[in-house]
């Protein structure tokens, strides 16, 4: 299929732009007639905790808060959080 770039929906005209027009058309083929909806945060809240709580090492803070893009207050909660559920 030969796409018309002139003729494309707005949508979809943005996509091509971004992602060419073979990615555009697997995507059209898998997702047409849905509605999208893409979440504000990239990565998984839970996930993204569970992480935090690995790369800790008592001295990261600020890095852990620039690198996943979550406040200091939510990761110092989720670090308090995996410390008190490991309180023997």
């Amino acid at each position: 299929m030969t796409v018309h770039v002139d003729l494309l929906q707005e949508s979809y005209a943005q996509l091509y732009e971004v992602v060419g027009e073979d990615l555009l058309l697997r995507l059209y083929d898998l997702y047409r007639g849905q509605q999208i909806s893409f979440p504000m945060r990239l990565y998984n809240r839970d996930k993204v905790a569970q992480q935090i709580v690995t790369e800790y090492d008592g001295h990261n803070m600020a890095a852990l808060t620039r690198k996943y893009d979550y406040s200091q207050r939510w990761v110092r909660q989720m670090i308090q959080a995996d410390r008190e559920a490991h309180k023997s």
